[in-house]
């Protein structure tokens, strides 16, 4: 039987909603093996000027507990 864990980060880009998804998963598998899935809970951005500055994700990681 697997254990599956879900923790929730944060994770910021000046390009893309996708890319702080990306850069979120790519930099919590430096310290968290077996991630199984990602669940984008919220997205938002800042605006400066009129223009979005900066892309914002909240993500839930799923990933399995080893023994």
């Amino acid at each position: 039987m697997a254990v599956l864990k879900v923790i929730e980060i944060l994770s910021n880009s000046t390009k893309s909603w996708e890319d702080a998804t990306d850069k979120g998963i790519r930099k919590a598998s430096k310290s968290i093996k077996n991630i199984k899935s990602a669940f984008v809970q919220s997205q938002s951005a800042v605006v400066a000027g009129g223009k979005v500055s900066e892309y914002r994700v909240n993500l839930k990681l799923t990933f399995e507990v080893k023994e």
